[in-house]
């Protein structure tokens, strides 16, 4: 019996995907299946959940070769800070030693509340942190199909399937050997992409009795520096945004308490005759009245002491951290997969191994040199023996006649070492997993059930190694203290080879800053098929099993205790290192598919695991079909979830960070809570800030819901929509600063005060089970499709994901907060409130042709603190980001023998990202857009080749 066309199955079932579905027919018997989000084999178009299918030949007509873009065109994807762009200046807090990793996040859960799955099996989270799986270890050259659950899942795949499943799956019984190349070029320079593969299978299982399959791929992403774009400009104060750091290629003479200085021997920076009382610290020659200006130097600008509420800085010169940065990290991957599968009867024996090698680069800005007692002390400050002394001098004095008295005193500085380099971090990353297993019928009591088993040990680890940019801090301030580095260079002035030379001697390249590794072993079985008979038909079921055991280790500074010299701003997480951890998960399940009439199926479902150290939990399921007519379809479902906490939340030290910001205040001193140095008590404040784990964290604990209908009135018509809501409970957070500062009631005992002054010293933001988390959203889609006279086929579709509702509030006794829906937040998932893609398709004998757009709704931009608090008004200030929508075109040929080509045009209009204030005083990172929501790379040319030798 003939199946229908594949695209007619799963629309009922709404497991359309934002690209075409191919129209398949199949001969033979209908062959059950194991669809992702239930344990039961059947039809595919008996399924009840929202599944998004998506195939290789859909992805290769997009030119999408890495799970990270993939992830990056779905809509149900979540915009938190999980791929590589988002990682690539300076991280703090939760996202520190991320390095390397990119993730998933469904319904913007979190990278750690979506389950990513390979071939329905787990595989090892990322090395590094240990919580999400790294998407860079996936072989996608071996990919057949996605399934992207969008529903929660703990109930069948216990932890982490808060979010959804995403489950890649790998060619089965495949036969003949084909290449594959691929590239992606960019028009304006920078990014290249290029991706080769072959792939090989061997042996008919039906009629040879044995399959075997073989794949290898490699690909490499090159980098795409932020100087490469012109979009990327922190220096637009008319727009609300510029850079707070003062650490520039000319450095700035700074006032401190370090030691006496030329600029002053108190700390206490000069005023200017009649001019105040304001006194003055950071500052340029360059911007003082006759100099060559700020702007002389590439990458400088005048620092804005009014957006950032900071008079005495208003002679200061700033330096474009951004345009440093890289946008895309530089990342080279190989993969392979070798699978062996045998046949005997109506069982199947198969054993498959899957390795990864990733080396990602990330690179940002290179060190600045700032007075510190403990680290750049009076003896690094610029001597009198210095060439440039007297030039900096007589500029000073002119302006500061007070400094006078302070002649022969050597300079204190903030400086940005360019010769240093800029600082990179090379992450390599290994992954593997070996599996082996079995699948098949068995009879038992007189019935025939399907049965499925396997064995599995799979294993990350990553290390990451100083590159460039990073170099020993006492060599560096003996160096700087001999004058022989020049700290003040002019416009087109250069360092001589002495000091060049001198500074590379200090250099630490190749020093391990840390590594982790995560190690799963797992067994699991699951038993399905008719229990009995109803009179609307068979109850199906499915009883499972599940053992894991979960390793990680994490160890900072290899080098030998005793022979550890600091080195500037080296991340090291010493106080992470973990000897070696690990946790036993024990768990069963349950699934009953109950025909409760003609036309309405219930499922229920329900799992128990047991957590070493945690304990247990039961998380059940139900979920409906109902389809009281061919053409439409109800569908819904409710479960419960938990995620539990990951080695770092629990057992991490306590890392402690100085706050470089200036928009935080004492929340108990200043009514306001906004930044005004004019006003007592609302003074910016500069504490400590303490992130780490907690032994004693629980899971968090979900309650979710979904309800949906799919409609197809016509064979040239479908539509679907689906509401679903999640509310988290007990929720894992690490609060940000500023959510701590506005509920300062709730907080208090979190903020350490010193006793005498009674001023705020240290925030504790370590992880803790706190509050509530509301996220409720409406996904639509709708298709058409139709022939022509001449026999073309065309399809028209869209897939949108509407955002109604996203809250929280930081403790159960607490009110919510206002909605996050389309407002800006530093870190975690950003709440746009609509997304969608849509297509048009074309295809007419050996050509095809595809137009995708890709939209991103506009959002409420950050405010830094001179514009909050009203002391500037930027001319060109726009509260509103603007949305950011992209058209990508692509055809396909596939008229010459055993050749398929794809050529593509990526970013039709070359639409560059919007403009968004994503700079963080703090950290010094960010600039001018938002790499959580738009891609840097403008418009691209890719082609695809295909070589099918047999």
């Amino acid at each position: 019996m003939k199946l229908k066309k594949l695209a007619h199955l799963i629309a009922l079932m709404g497991a359309v995907s934002p690209a075409i579905a191919q129209n398949v027919q199949t001969t033979g018997p209908m062959q059950r299946v194991e669809i992702t989000g239930s344990s039961i084999k059947r039809i595919a178009k008996e399924g009840a959940l929202p599944v998004e299918i998506i195939t290789a030949r859909q992805l290769e007509d997009q030119g999408i070769v890495t799970a990270e873009q993939l992830i990056a065109t779905l809509n149900v994807n979540g915009n938190g800070s999980d791929n590589l762009a988002s990682n690539a200046d300076v991280t703090s807090g939760a996202q520190r030693g991320n390095n390397g990793a990119s993730s998933a996040n469904l319904r913007g859960q979190g990278a750690d509340s979506t389950l990513v799955l390979l071939n329905g099996r787990r595989v090892a989270t990322h090395g590094m942190k240990g919580s999400a799986v790294d998407l860079n270890s996936i072989p996608m050259a071996a990919v057949e199909r996605v399934e992207v659950l969008k529903d929660g899942a703990s109930a069948i795949y216990g932890t982490d399937a808060i979010g959804g499943v995403i489950n890649f799956i790998l060619k089965k019984n495949y036969k003949g050997l084909e290449t594959q190349a691929f590239v992606d070029v960019t028009e304006a320079g920078g990014s290249e992409i290029g991706r080769a593969s072959i792939t090989g299978g061997w042996g008919d299982l039906q009629t040879d009795g044995w399959n075997v399959l073989a794949t290898f791929s490699h690909s490499q992403n090159k980098a795409l520096r932020g100087d490469q774009r012109d979009f990327v400009n922190t220096f637009q104060p008319d727009r609300g945004v510029s850079v707070d750091t003062r650490g520039s290629p000319h450095a700035n003479v700074f006032a401190t308490s370090v030691g006496p200085s030329l600029l002053s021997r108190t700390g206490t920076g000069p005023t200017i005759p009649g001019g105040g009382s304001t006194t003055y610290s950071g500052v340029s020659i360059l911007d003082l009245p006759g100099g060559a200006g700020c702007t002389s130097i590439d990458g400088m600008g005048p620092y804005d002491e009014k957006l950032w509420n900071s008079a005495g800085a208003a002679y200061g010169c700033a330096w474009d951290t951004g345009r440093a940065a890289v946008l895309q990290q530089p990342v080279k991957n190989s993969n392979a997969l070798a699978r062996a599968t045998f046949q005997s009867g109506d069982h199947q024996f198969f054993i498959e191994g899957v390795g990864s090698n990733v080396e990602v680069a990330k690179r940002f800005s290179p060190n600045q040199i700032s007075p510190s007692a403990s680290t750049f002390g009076a003896s690094s400050f610029y001597p009198r023996t210095g060439a440039a002394y007297d030039t900096v001098y007589n500029a000073l004095v002119k302006v500061f006649p007070s400094v006078a008295a302070n002649y022969g005193l050597p300079i204190a500085y903030r400086w940005r070492c360019m010769e240093c380099g800029n600082r990179e971090i090379v992450t390599e990353s290994k992954a593997a997993r070996l599996l082996i297993g079995a699948d098949g019928p068995v009879n038992l009591f007189g019935r025939s059930f399907d049965y499925r088993v396997g064995a599995s040990r799979a294993f990350s680890e990553s290390e990451s190694l100083l590159g460039t940019g990073f170099n020993y801090t006492v060599a560096l301030a003996n160096a700087l203290g001999s004058g022989k580095i020049n700290p003040f260079l002019l416009p087109g002035q250069t360092q001589s080879q002495e000091a060049v030379d001198l500074i590379k001697s200090t250099s630490a390249a190749g020093v391990t800053l840390y590594g982790g590794k995560t190690i799963l072993t797992q067994v699991d079985g699951a038993l399905s098929g008719e229990l009995f008979n109803l009179p609307a038909g068979a109850v199906m079921g499915a009883l499972g099993f599940d053992l894991r055991r979960e390793e990680y280790k994490f160890n900072g500074d290899k080098r030998a205790s005793a022979a550890r010299p600091a080195i500037l701003n080296a991340p090291f997480d010493d106080t992470n290192a973990l000897d070696g951890v690990h946790r036993d998960i024990k768990a069963i399940y349950a699934e009953l598919l109950v025909p409760v009439t003609k036309d309405l199926e219930v499922t229920l479902a329900v799992r128990r695991d047991h957590y070493s150290g945690i304990g247990s939990t039961t998380n059940p399921k139900v979920s409906f079909r109902y389809q009281p007519m061919p053409q439409l379809l109800f569908r819904g479902s409710y479960n419960e979830g938990f995620r539990a906490p990951s080695f770092n939340q629990l057992f991490n030290g306590i890392t402690e960070s100085p706050y470089a910001g200036k928009d935080l205040v004492d929340p108990a001193k200043c009514p306001t809570g906004l930044v005004d140095a004019s006003k007592p008590g609302c003074e910016s404040i500069t504490p400590t800030i303490w992130t780490g784990g907690k032994s004693d964290l629980g899971p968090e604990t979900a309650k979710q819901g979904t309800v949906g209908v799919v409609i197809e009135p016509f064979n040239w018509f479908s539509a679907n929509a689906d509401l679903w809501e999640i509310r988290k409970q007990n929720t894992i957070d690490s609060f940000s600063t500023a959510t701590m500062v506005a509920n300062y009631n709730l907080f208090a005992n979190r903020f350490g005060r010193d006793v005498a002054t009674g001023n705020i010293t240290v925030i504790d933001q370590r992880w803790v089970n706190a509050g509530e988390r509301i996220t409720r959203g409406l996904e639509l889609g709708a298709r058409f499709n139709g022939k022509f006279s001449t026999g073309s086929q065309w399809t028209l579709g869209i897939d949108g994901s509407r955002l109604l509702e996203k809250k929280s509030r930081a403790t159960t006794n607490a009110e919510f907060g206002k909605s996050e829906v389309g407002r800006f937040t530093f870190t975690g998932d950003l709440g746009l409130k609509w997304k969608h893609s849509a297509y048009a398709t074309y295809k007419f004998g050996n050509w095809s042709t595809m137009l995708q757009n890709i939209y991103r709704a506009g959002y409420d931009d950050q405010v830094l603190p001179g514009v909050a608090n009203g002391l500037v008004k930027p001319s060109n200030y726009n509260p509103k980001v603007d949305a950011y929508s992209i058209f990508h075109l692509t055809t396909t040929y596939t008229g010459i023998k055993n050749v398929t080509l794809t050529a593509g045009i990526k970013n039709l209009l070359d639409e560059d990202p919007p403009f968004a204030i994503t700079y963080d005083s703090n950290t010094g990172a960010g600039s001018s857009w938002e790499p959580r929501v738009a891609d840097p790379r403008g418009r691209s040319f890719t082609l695809m080749a295909t070589y099918k030798f047999f």
